[in-house]
C-alpha cells in the first residue's frame, strides 16, 4: 500500500502537501484549521519585526477567468506581508505549537538588508519552536524601496549575504523562497544553497499587470481609480512554475544532492501535485488555491497522489521524484535523436525491400509486399 508520508530535511509530514505563505496561513486560528483539516505542514504568512509600516488596500485582488466556463484560472494580489504585530505573532506561534507540537509548522520571515534585524528574527521565532524558516526573498511588489522581496531575491549576491546571516543563527532547516522575475533561475538557487540553506522553494508570484477595465479604461485591481503591478498565481502560472522547478531540480541534482525543493504554482489537484514531485519536488505548496476551494480540498489531493501512485506501482513519493527530470535535454539533441530514429527507420524499410525473389519469406510476406506497395 502507497504511502504519502514523508521527511524532508529531517521533518516528519504526513503528507507532502504544505500551505504556502499567505492569506491561508496569516493568523493562529486559520493555522489550526489546516492541521485539522490534514495538511502536511503550514507555512504561515509572512511576517518581520516591525509590521506599522505594512498598510494594505482594498480590494487587492483581481481575477482572470476563462472566457467560457468562468472557471478562475488567474489570480492576481498587490496584498503585502503580515499587518499582525510580531508581539502577537510570538502568542500565536507558540499557541500553535503547544497545541499541535508532532506537526510541521515554518515561518516565513522578511526583513531589509538588515543583519541584526535578520539574526533577531531567526533566533526570536526559533525559540518558539517553529520548525523551519523560509526567507521571503521573492515577494514582486510592496516595499521594494527597501530592497525587501523579490528587490533582495533578484540579487543573488545580496541574497546570499542575507542567507549567510541566518544560517549562522539558525538551529532548524531554512529554505530561500525564489523569485520566478529573474532570467535564469539556477543563479538565486545557487546562492542560497552555497550560503547554506537546506532546500528552495518556488514559484513565488510572477509580476504582473491582471489587466484594465474597458469601460473605465482603468487596469484592476481599481484602489481610487489606480493600481500597482501584482503578483500572479492560479492555474495559469503553473506551466513556467514546473519550468522552474525542473531547473531548479537539475542544480541540485547535479551539485547540491542533498538539498530539497518545495514546488508551488497553480497546485489544486493531486495530479497537478504528481507533476511538481515528478520533476523533483520533495513538497508541494498550495496558497491560491485555498483561497478558491477551501482548506478541505487536501483529502482530495490526498486521495487523487495516492491513486496516482498505485496506478503506477509506486510506494513513496521518492520512487518517482524526479523521474521526469532525466527527459529534458537541449533542442540540438532533439534534432539529433530524431534523426537516428529516422535514419533507423529507413534502414529497417530497406531492409525489408524485395531486391529478387529469392529474398521472400512466409513469416514476413505481408510486410515485404507492403514495403513494396504504394498508397
Amino acid at each position: 500500500m502507497p504511502t504519502l508520508e514523508t521527511t524532508v530535511n529531517g521533518l516528519k509530514m504526513p503528507n507532502p502537501f504544505v500551505i504556502g505563505s499567505g492569506p491561508p496561513g496569516t493568523n493562529g486560528n486559520v493555522i489550526g484549521k489546516a492541521f485539522d483539516e490534514g495538511w502536511g505542514a503550514v507555512i504561515c504568512k509572512t511576517i518581520s519585526l516591525d509590521a506599522t509600516k505594512v498598510v494594505n488596500v482594498q480590494p487587492r485582488y483581481a481575477r482572470l477567468r476563462a472566457r467560457d466556463s468562468k472557471e478562475i484560472i488567474g489570480w492576481e494580489n498587490i496584498e503585502l506581508i503580515s499587518d499582525r504585530s510580531f508581539d502577537i505573532w510570538v502568542e500565536e506561534l507558540k499557541a500553535v505549537k503547544d497545541k499541535y507540537p508532532d506537526r510541521i509548522l515554518i515561518a516565513s520571515i522578511m526583513e531589509e538588508f538588515n543583519k541584526d534585524a535578520w539574526v533577531e528574527i531567526v533566533e526570536r521565532c526559533q525559540d518558539l519552536g517553529v520548525d523551519a524558516f523560509e526567507l521571503n526573498f521573492s515577494c514582486p511588489h510592496g516595499l521594494p524601496e527597501r530592497k525587501m522581496g523579490s528587490a533582495m531575491g533578484e540579487n543573488p549576491d545580496i541574497l546570499s549575504e542575507v542567507s549567510g546571516w541566518v544560517n549562522a543563527v539558525a538551529k532548524v532547516p531554512v529554505w530561500a523562497k525564489m523569485t520566478p522575475n529573474v532570467t535564469h533561475i539556477e543563479d538565486p538557487t545557487r546562492a542560497a544553497l552555497k550560503a547554506g540553506c537546506e532546500g528552495v522553494s518556488a514559484i513565488n508570484t510572477i509580476r504582473s499587470v491582471l489587466g484594465i477595465d474597458l469601460d473605465t479604461l482603468r487596469p484592476e485591481p481599481q484602489v481610487e481609480g489606480y493600481t500597482t503591478p501584482g503578483g500572479y498565481s492560479c492555474r495559469a502560472v503553473m506551466p513556467i512554475a514546473l519550468r522552474m522547478c525542473m531547473e531548479i531540480a537539475r542544480v541540485i541534482r547535479d551539485e547540491f544532492p542533498n538539498s530539497t525543493l518545495s514546488g508551488i504554482g497553480g497546485v489544486e489537484t493531486g495530479n497537478d501535485a504528481a507533476q511538481f514531485i515528478l520533476l523533483g519536488a520533495d513538497t508541494v505548496q498550495v496558497c491560491t488555491g485555498v483561497m478558491k476551494f477551501g482548506y478541505g480540498m487536501v483529502k482530495n489531493m490526498c486521495d487523487e497522489l495516492l491513486a496516482f501512485m498505485v496506478k503506477h506501482e509506486f510506494e513513496t513519493l521518492d520512487d518517482f521524484k524526479g523521474h521526469s527530470v532525466q527527459y529534458f535535454t537541449t533542442h540540438a539533441d532533439l534534432v539529433k535523436r530524431q534523426a537516428e530514429t529516422r535514419a533507423a527507420a529507413k534502414a529497417e524499410h530497406d531492409k525489408r525491400m524485395i531486391r529478387d525473389d529469392a529474398q521472400w519469406t512466409g513469416d514476413e510476406f505481408v510486410d515485404q509486399s507492403d514495403a513494396l506497395a504504394r498508397g
